[in-house]
């Protein structure tokens, strides 16, 4: 369901460093959602750092920026608490300032989104969605862990 993009300079986290962010977007989005952590998927792009520029300039810092793209439906105050929690987190696990961490939130109605080819269910729908899908799919999910 959420998909946490992070953007970053090529060598800018370690795979321990990365590992840590990862666990600590998921637990910040299970916390403030309620959703199960199984849906949270982390990515890492990295790039060189010739290729990040901002206002035409090459970056000079080692900014982390995070794209999500999340269900709709969840408040203000969610969102800012996701924003907010996983600035501070992730500033601490890259001991970076938290000036160098942006983030973007992107809220996507569920009926546009399909997990596992079933189209998402709408926030506090999680366990219904879970308990109609096919029983492979369910097992996958187990395995990873709520």
């Amino acid at each position: 369901m959420p998909t946490y993009m992070v953007n970053t300079a090529i060598d800018n986290l370690s795979p321990q460093v990365k590992q840590r962010i990862a666990q600590e977007l998921t637990r910040i989005h299970h916390e403030v959602t309620g959703a199960q952590k199984f849906f949270a998927q982390v990515i890492f792009n990295e790039v060189s750092p010739s290729d990040y520029f901002i206002g035409g300039q090459p970056l000079k810092s080692k900014n982390i920026f995070v794209n999500a793209q999340i269900r709709a439906g969840r408040t203000a105050e969610q969102t800012k608490e996701l924003i907010s929690r996983m600035v501070d987190s992730i500033a601490i696990e890259a001991s970076l300032p938290k000036h160098c961490i942006w983030i973007y939130f992107h809220m996507m109605p569920p009926s546009h989104m399909a997990e596992f080819g079933v189209a998402l269910p709408e926030p506090g729908e999680e366990n219904s969605w879970f308990e109609n899908l096919p029983e492979e799919s369910r097992i996958v999910l187990e395995a990873i862990g709520a």
